[in-house]
């Protein structure tokens, strides 16, 4: 597992840290420049963000909603999906079941 607990980039403006991963459960933080985004896409794990600072938009299978400190918000399976920050934030986001993807597994 290369990429855990090392920042790396992910897009523009965009960093991450994954953090060791339970058996089916893990959690990574993203940390973003005003205006950065988190391009769409979508992926088959459910996935669970937690707002730790600054204000994002995110579009979840083309639906606007609006995440600011302290809040979270459930993306389902499937859903396609992207963000934009709009100030300077941090994300805490978590994964069922493991993303080998992110964690160079395959």
């Amino acid at each position: 597992m290369a990429n855990v607990g090392k920042w790396e980039n992910a897009e523009p403006g965009v960093v991450r840290k994954i953090f060791n991963p339970g058996p089916s459960l893990m959690m990574m933080e993203v940390r973003f420049r005003a205006g950065a985004e988190g391009y769409e896409h979508s992926h088959p794990h459910e996935q669970l963000t937690y707002c730790l600072k600054g204000r994002f938009e995110f579009r979840i299978d083309g639906v606007k909603h609006l995440l600011k400190q302290g809040e979270t918000l459930v993306i389902p399976s499937g859903a396609r999906h992207g963000v934009t920050a709009l100030e300077e934030g941090a994300l805490l986001d978590a994964f069922t079941p493991l993303r080998e993807d992110l964690l160079g597994r395959q």
